[in-house]
Parts: structure tokens; sequence; C-alpha cells
């Protein structure tokens, strides 16, 4: 039995044909684990036929609910004749303590401080951590008494990336592949071919996923151009953030004295700096609290030390030949 047909086997509707991404990818301005979720839900399975209707719907869903940002005032105008319409866009929470609410912000949409069911913050707390792409069934409704509030409102939100991970069933589920088969696998989910690699080649590209399942794992990888360096820290996870350009601040990065919030090593799982020779903070301090940082784990501000786990990685193109 060849490793594809194993791998339908034994994880039924979780399995994504690679090439069915690149197809709807062209000319959708979605993350790729967006994608691949809508493509498990509709395409996961080997019958051509099913394959080529569940295409047609995902496309079908991106291009009647996607918010693209030059879009959103169309969009929210559509919300507001219709009454009620659904859109996928990155959906972030947080608590609103002087109203004892949960309030959620849209990123293409550009809506903030929508009131959101707590029960949607105990399903998905990832809300609350970065955010997630979700299909929301959005309706409006103004009040002539209450303009403070806003007439926009959440009727019901479905993540359409994986919210949480249980890895007990794959865990169970490995044991049925080899060592070889299975490091095939993973080098296949983010889009590359394994035959077309030798052993060496193959640790390599692993080794790139390494911080994101260690904590404060840092790595620096120099390589020629468009080797999917960057890429795998933008496009296969939801759960790391790629700073294109090097330019950063202390208080985006670390921590805000200002308003008191941890930066992004405490919100991500992966810090991924592109361009790694143009890294440059506006304060003269910033060099050394990331030293400090990625040799201890923590870092002072103010009068606290702070912890975080996230790794920092420092992507950089060479240009001489290999």
């Amino acid at each position: 039995m060849d490793t594809d047909n194993k791998l339908l086997n034994h994880f039924p509707g979780k399995i994504v044909r690679k090439d069915l991404t690149k197809l709807i990818k062209e000319g959708q301005n979605v993350p790729i684990y967006v994608l691949e979720y809508l493509l498990g839900q509709y395409c996961a399975t080997d019958d051509q036929e099913l394959i080529d209707d569940g295409i047609a719907r995902v496309k079908k869903i991106l291009a009647e609910n996607y918010v693209r940002p030059d879009e959103a005032e169309k969009v929210k105008s559509r919300i507001k004749e219709k009454g009620s319409y659904s859109i996928i866009d990155n959906v972030t929470a947080k608590l609103d303590e002087k109203n004892d609410i949960y309030v959620a912000s849209f990123s293409n949409l550009a809506l903030k401080k929508i009131y959101i069911n707590s029960k949607y913050i105990k399903e998905y707390e990832k809300l609350l951590a970065g955010g997630i792409w979700c299909i929301v069934d959005m309706e409006y409704l103004y009040d002539e008494d209450d303009k403070k509030t806003s007439a926009f409102k959440i009727r019901s939100l479905k993540p359409i990336q994986i919210p949480r991970v249980d890895l007990t069933d794959i865990l169970h589920e490995r044991e049925n592949f080899t060592k070889e088969e299975w490091m095939n696998i993973v080098i296949r989910s983010i889009g590359l071919e394994p035959t077309q690699f030798d052993d060496r080649a193959k640790w390599h590209i692993l080794l790139r996923l390494v911080p994101m399942i260690e904590n404060n794992y840092n790595l620096c990888e120099l390589g020629p151009r468009s080797t999917g360096k960057s890429y795998v820290y933008q496009q296969i996870t939801p759960n790391s953030i790629l700073i294109s350009g090097g330019q950063t601040t202390v208080a985006n990065l670390f921590y805000n004295l200002a308003t008191n919030r941890i930066g992004l090593v405490g919100l991500w799982d992966v810090v991924a700096f592109d361009e790694v020779a143009g890294i440059r903070f506006k304060s003269k301090d910033g060099i050394q609290i990331m030293k400090n940082y990625m040799a201890n784990g923590m870092f002072s501000r103010g009068k606290d030390t702070k912890v975080a786990s996230a790794s920092i990685v420092f992507v950089g193109n060479i240009n001489q030949s290999v």
C-alpha cells in the first residue's frame, strides 16, 4: 500500500492534495492554511468528480464571502441592506472589563468593538491570542436609543482554520508509518515534494519547523532566494508571524510600557524576521534586550522581568551561488 492510500485510510477528512491548493491560491489573497482547511472539508477524497465539486464549492465560498480590504465599505453596505450576510475574515477578541463583555475586531472589514458571545471565547481561545480566520454570519440591527453600541452584530461564528489540535489521534496513527514515510509526509505537508531532495536536504527542511514546536528555539537561515525560507513562517501555520523588512520596536516585539501589554514574543509561537540584514530598532537598547531574551527566554521592562516562549527566526538571502 503506497503512502497516499495509507494516509487516506488512517487520516480520513484530514488529507489535502497540494496541487489543489496551488490551483485555488492563484488570485485568492488568503493564507494557505485557510485554503487547506476548506479543501480538507470538501475535497478529502480520491474521487475526481467529488474533488471537482469540492473545488467549485471552495471557490464559491471565497468569491462570495471573503472580505478584501479594499471592498470593506461595500461589504458593510451589503450587511446593512440585506440585514444579514456571511463573511470570511480574521477575527480577534479581547475582554472589555469596563462593560464586562468580550469584543471582537475584524481585520479586513475594519470593524472594532463588536460584541461577541463568551461561548465562542471558551470554545476558541485562540481568538484572544492572535485571532482566527472565521466564517461569520453578521447582521445589522440599528437601535435609535443606543447609539453608543455598534449596529453590526455577530449572529454566529465558525473557524475555518483549526482552532486547536488534538495530537492524541495523530500520535496514535503515526505508529502505522515508518520514520522515512513520516518525514516525507511532513515535508509534503509544507508544499515540497520529498522525492526531489536527498536525505541531507530533507533534514534541513525539517529543521525550519523546529522553532514551531520547541519553545525559545532560535534559528538563523541564510540561503539563495526563492527556496521557501520565509514562506514556511508566513503561510503554513497561524501560530507564527513574519516581520517583513526587519523594522520593529521594543514595545511591539517585547512589552509596551504605556499599555502594559506584552508584545509579539508573548502572543506567537514563532517571530520571524525577513531580510535579516535590515533589522533595525528605533531605540538603542532593542538589540541588547533581544540578545537577553534569546539567551534566557526572559527580558526586563520597567520594574518587572517578563517571560515568553516564542522562538526567534532570522531569514536572509545570500547573493552568491550555492
